[in-house]
């Protein structure tokens, strides 16, 4: 996976996305799968009001998956 510019992609990553149509927008790069450059992955949009979480207080999503029921539908793919 690579930037526009020839740069290595990789989740996590703070890109910025340029769109042909409205106003440019910074986030963090995620779901992204290897060797395809086209329509791959998802930009969570950052900002400067964004929550500051203390990290003894934040549970990882797997771990919180893995604590429900089986019955419960696994959404941690969309």
């Amino acid at each position: 996976m690579h930037y526009k510019n020839g740069r290595e992609a990789k989740n996590g990553d703070k890109v910025v996305l340029i769109p042909s149509y409205g106003s440019p927008i910074i986030g963090i790069l995620y779901d992204a799968t290897p060797n395809n450059d086209f329509c791959n992955g998802k930009i969570a949009p950052i900002a400067p009001n964004d929550p500051m979480p203390n990290l003894k207080e934040v549970l990882h999503l797997d771990d919180v998956l893995k604590a429900l029921p089986e019955n419960v539908p696994d959404t941690s793919k969309l």
